[in-house]
């Protein structure tokens, strides 16, 4: 995931981000959320689904506007008035988050459970990292396999990728296969770098 979307200009980003609020204002909906759309190549969007949670990709937001959206979705639980009027929420650079999953992508994405026998996360000025692994740690074959999410930013597109890049190939996962070489692939591919991804990105471009 990453934020801004590539091919998304400002201004039919307010026209999507209005749409958002109009739908959750029907539904006098509160609290943290998400409403996605799709976006055909002609630039009319299409509402696909809401979602009344924090989602996985909530941190590319966060790391974009500094804003703490688990803490603010608390704070509206609670009753109380939100620490950001929407005038002070600025987009500061670019933003990219990867889904790191014990899967091994050389093989169909077949399920990689096992026990973790050395976990080295990234680290470095413009990366996170949200995990519950550590070395030691034993990854089942059931249930999601996401073991941890990197986060990147820059101050712009491609320094946002190229730092991703870094963090991805300074982190070191042993014990499991994980996606992190897929993920190498798809930053390194020329298609992704210039922000030409849609749907159908996967089967064209990565086949």
């Amino acid at each position: 995931e990453e934020a801004p979307a590539p091919g998304v200009g400002k201004h039919l980003r307010r026209k999507i981000g209005e749409a958002a609020v109009r739908l959750a204002q029907t539904a006098n909906y509160e609290g943290a959320g998400t409403i996605e759309f799709l976006l055909d190549p002609k630039g009319k969007f299409y509402f696909l689904e809401a979602n009344a949670r924090v989602q996985v990709e909530h941190p590319v937001t966060e790391m974009l506007t500094g804003v703490d959206i688990v803490h603010e979705q608390i704070r509206a639980a609670a009753g109380e008035q939100l620490s950001y009027e929407q005038g002070a929420v600025w987009f500061n650079g670019h933003a990219i988050e990867c889904r790191i999953l014990a899967v091994d992508s050389a093989n169909e994405f077949a399920p990689s459970p096992g026990r973790i026998t050395e976990w080295v996360p990234p680290i470095g000025p413009g990366v996170r990292v949200d995990t519950g692994v550590t070395t030691g740690s034993v990854v089942p074959e059931y249930y999601d396999p996401m073991i941890a999410k990197v986060i990147c930013w820059g101050k712009d597109r491609p320094s946002a990728i190229a730092r991703m890049e870094a963090a991805l190939h300074m982190m070191r996962v042993d014990g499991i296969r994980t996606i992190i070489p897929f993920h190498l692939r798809i930053l390194g591919n020329r298609f992704f770098r210039d922000g030409q991804v849609d749907t159908t990105f996967l089967p064209r471009r990565m086949a």
